[in-house]
């Protein structure tokens, strides 16, 4: 009896450890989804090769240098140098729990292919005519990503998808012209909106502010952005933080395409 208690126990233990290490692998591996491709890639590594330094000092007892040191890698630092992480991994973190639409769409066959029925036609010709007259634009397509935040930054339109609509927004002339544009299905929800710029240090000179704002939106979010220079004309696509050049209609719609039609 006391050997049968023992097995279980230690069942019990090496079952815990394996739920424990399994739990363990998820959170690093949700934490480098968040950071991958990211300016706090850097950060990370300088803070570890910080801490580093300091574990050397403390085994060498340098107390001074050691009391210095103790202050750079207190719990406070990370919370510091990682606010802007942390937070977009508590956003993702409570879209994925409370939000569920993915799963609940994927549990109703016909609201998924109504889902991937989205007309991209309007939004094509809208991007090749203000390509073609030099005027700038942002438009932001979303599937499940919750973008409130970013909508209440601007003015909400509910409004359905057309190219006449899309090119007044951005006539230069318009109001709302400044700005993002989101498209949620086949209707544009919100015109002006905020979106936040990539911190990434190594961008090049010819990438202006909508540029930006584009790959710093789909760094943090599942979004695919389309960003028109008003430089250039040329039309560019973001995705997952990577940045698509000079791309013909052919290749704008299929993009859209794989897009919307892929979980």
């Amino acid at each position: 009896m006391p050997f049968n208690l023992l097995y279980l126990g230690s069942l019990d233990i090496s079952f815990r450890l394996v739920v424990d290490m399994a739990l363990v692998g998820c959170l690093v591996y949700w934490v480098y989804k968040l950071v991958k491709g990211s300016i706090a890639v850097k950060r990370i590594f300088g803070f570890l090769i910080v801490y580093l330094f300091y574990s050397i000092v403390q085994t060498l007892h340098l107390k001074v240098l050691g009391s210095i040191l103790s202050i750079l890698t207190s719990p406070i630092v990370p919370i510091i140098l990682f606010q802007r992480e942390i937070r977009h991994f508590l956003f993702s973190l409570s879209t994925s729990l409370v939000g569920g639409k993915a799963m609940i769409i994927q549990m109703i066959p016909w609201l998924a292919r109504k889902m991937d029925e989205v007309d991209v036609t309007p939004v094509v010709k809208a991007v090749q005519a203000l390509g073609g007259s030099n005027t700038g634009a942002l438009i932001v397509f979303t599937k499940d990503a919750d973008l409130r935040y970013y909508e209440e930054s601007g003015d909400l339109i509910n409004a359905v998808v057309s190219a006449r609509l899309l090119i007044a927004i951005f006539n230069k002339y318009s109001p709302l012209h400044d700005g993002a544009v989101i498209i949620h299905g086949n209707r544009i929800v919100a015109a002006r909106c905020i979106l936040p710029v990539t911190e990434r240090p190594n961008m090049a000179d010819r990438f202006g502010l909508r540029h930006k704002a584009a790959i710093g939106l789909t760094e943090i979010t599942d979004t695919l952005v389309l960003v028109v220079s008003e430089e250039s004309g040329q039309i560019s696509i973001a995705r997952k933080g990577v940045m698509e050049n000079n791309l013909s209609a052919q290749e704008i719609r299929s993009a859209l395409k794989d897009y919307l039609s892929n979980d």
